[in-house]
């Protein structure tokens, strides 16, 4: 009691306050063992590290994963900062501390066929908030004004780079992310209402939110992209009303994280769904949970191929001409990493010679 006591003191007498500055890219370097990387800044969205070699063997192989038989428990540092953390985050906002899933490895393409297990971890959304949501935050000493800088002291290994997932003391949930495109080829998409932790106000891919236990399946090893496929598809049904019967197949297209949440993981998905833009005029059916966060669905039209197109010939996401204004503008990050990722992939050999509304291979 008395150390948990001197713990809580010690962040009693600092101040945290949001940082509205965008991460420091050019002050923490790529993680050295990530094949061709790049940052993506997106201004007033947010930050990304991608690597399209890693989004290629996503599509190319499966990947095993294995959960860990202990659940993810917060460094003692970090526990103390609870009190003072999540009111910065929340801002009286309703949460639930509910089971989510970590990830503490990188899906980086493996030497061989003999590929290690990605490791999952189960998680709670508060230990999320207090250990990646913390590195959104200025941390400053009320009486000497010394600043304590989570994105340097918790992100970044030894050498100076940016942590991998393997490195991380965080809790690092998983992000996933998906777009369901209509059988006549228009985007379901969600507008975001003002009660959302992240991205507030601002269009969201079809389906999108954090891995939990129901994603996993039976028992605790399987394939990657299947547990990613089934977060996927159970976020896209309670955000847009979207009937499994009407989800003809999703494909894992995308990996990136998000710098500004502590360099959690996101993964990206397109799935190609029976249901047409005249289905969506009529009312769908919320998940009871979700009626807080969402402000409705629409559709807009897009051709992801000629997307994929400019992009591969250089040009830049947000002045490509294909991507829509109203994107453009008021897309949110994981809505403009989703769409990069599966315009990227409709342009890329490994979509094959795929006919419009044909299930592709995931």
């Amino acid at each position: 009691m008395r150390d948990m006591r001197l713990l809580r003191m010690r962040w009693s007498d600092y101040e945290f306050s949001s940082i509205a500055a965008p991460f420091p890219i050019e002050f923490i370097p790529f993680p050295a063992s990530y094949p061709d990387p790049a940052y993506l800044p997106i201004p007033n969205r947010g930050t990304a590290l991608v690597s399209d070699e890693i989004d290629r063997e996503l599509v190319k192989h499966e990947v095993p994963s294995e959960v860990a038989e202990e659940p993810y428990r917060l460094p003692r540092l970090l526990k103390a900062s609870a009190p003072y953390v999540l009111p910065v985050c929340n801002h009286g906002r309703l949460i639930f501390n509910g089971k989510v899933i970590g990830m503490h490895s990188d899906p980086l393409p493996a030497d061989s066929q003999l590929a290690t297990p990605i490791r999952l971890q189960v998680a709670r959304f508060f230990d999320s908030q207090c250990s990646n949501e913390m590195c959104s935050l200025r941390i400053r000493h009320r009486a000497t004004g010394e600043e304590f800088d989570p994105r340097q002291n918790l992100l970044t290994n030894a050498n100076g780079h940016l942590c991998t997932l393997a490195e991380s003391m965080l809790a690092d949930v998983v992000g996933v992310s998906t777009l369901a495109m209509t059988a006549d080829g228009a985007l379901v998409l969600v507008n975001q209402s003002s009660r959302n932790v992240a991205s507030a106000l601002l269009l969201a891919p079809s389906g999108s939110g954090s891995l939990d236990p129901r994603d996993l399946g039976q028992g605790r090893t399987g394939i990657l992209q299947d547990i990613l496929r089934r977060g996927m598809e159970r976020e896209l049904c309670e955000e847009t009303g979207i009937r499994p019967d009407e989800i003809r197949n999703t494909t894992v297209v995308g990996f990136a994280r998000w710098l500004e949440r502590g360099a959690k993981p996101e993964f990206f998905g397109l799935t190609e769904l029976s249901a047409t833009t005249a289905d969506f005029a009529g009312h769908r059916h919320l998940a009871s949970d979700e009626r807080l966060y969402s402000g409705g669905t629409l559709t807009l039209r897009i051709d992801l191929d000629v997307l994929g197109r400019e992009l591969e010939e250089g040009a830049e996401l947000l002045t490509a001409p294909g991507l829509p204004r109203r994107i453009r503008e008021d897309g949110s990050l994981p809505l403009l990493l989703a769409l990069r990722a599966a315009a990227l992939w409709r342009a890329g050999p490994a979509a094959g010679d795929h006919a419009p509304g044909e299930p592709r291979a995931g």
